[in-house]
């Protein structure tokens, strides 16, 4: 995997499937809040699915591909890890990404030899202006500048690499840095939120625990399978909390 298009061809394989079948991660997890002179304190439970269409990038060559997913995943009762409605008195907005789509070309991924293992790293950090400006959202918007940071960690086993198969079991983890939620209505309070949380590849979305596909069929069913085709631009936790709660 030393040559940058053998590199993103194992990642695809760990990340997606290259025979366009359709794939879905699930994650579970907890999310904490920190803030200057206040204890970190656990918020919320977090459980959420991607399911993913890997198909190539003809106009950019044989090297490149498009990963067309789309992502939900829903704030829990940090005890009873039931789906919460309301916070605080406060409505909950979960997360319903549609699309949440990539553009992927030979780029060199970072990964690490792990005793049979191979772990991809992608470390992500995030600054571009944000969808709720503080003029138009004051108690919903912690700044004019969106900032995050995403580290993601995928593992595969490397014999599973050294395969034909065109998709390989993969775990992987994810810890995100964020400001408050807007649906929180902490305005530009100092501090944030750090999400912590790990997961797996599964066999099929039949595999999403059955609360968890209740809830999607009941609310979004769409999530359920990939897109069929590209569409942009992403949707994000920012600008769905927007289109929501259009400015006045």
């Amino acid at each position: 995997m030393t040559i940058p298009a053998e590199l993103l061809r194992s990642f695809a394989r760990t990340r997606a499937s290259l025979d366009g079948e359709e794939v879905t991660y699930w994650w579970s997890g907890d999310v904490y809040s920190w803030a200057p002179d206040e204890s970190y304190q656990r918020v919320f439970g977090f459980e959420g699915l991607n399911v993913a269409r890997l198909v190539q990038d003809a106009e950019a060559g044989p090297d490149a591909y498009q990963l067309l997913t789309r992502e939900a995943a829903f704030y829990l009762d940090p005890a009873s890890r039931e789906i919460l409605e309301t916070w605080q008195d406060l409505p909950v907005v979960h997360i319903w990404n549609d699309p949440a789509n990539q553009k992927w070309r030979p780029f060199p991924i970072p990964t690490t030899e792990l005793d049979g293992q191979v772990c991809f790293s992608l470390e992500i950090p995030l600054a571009y202006p944000s969808p709720l400006p503080v003029a138009q959202y004051p108690v919903h918007s912690a700044g004019d500048t969106y900032k995050a940071l995403e580290l993601f960690q995928f593992f595969a086993d490397r014999a599973d690499l050294a395969g034909p198969a065109p998709s390989v079991p993969a775990t992987m983890s994810w810890t995100r840095m964020s400001p408050w939620l807007p649906w929180m209505a902490r305005g530009q309070r100092p501090g944030g939120l750090t999400f912590h949380c790990r997961g797996r590849k599964l066999d099929s979305y039949g595999e999403v625990p059955e609360r968890t596909r209740a809830y999607i069929a009941d609310h979004h069913p769409e999530f359920a399978q990939a897109p069929e085709k590209w569409s942009e631009p992403n949707e994000t936790s920012w600008t769905y909390f927007r289109k929501l709660n259009p400015p006045k």
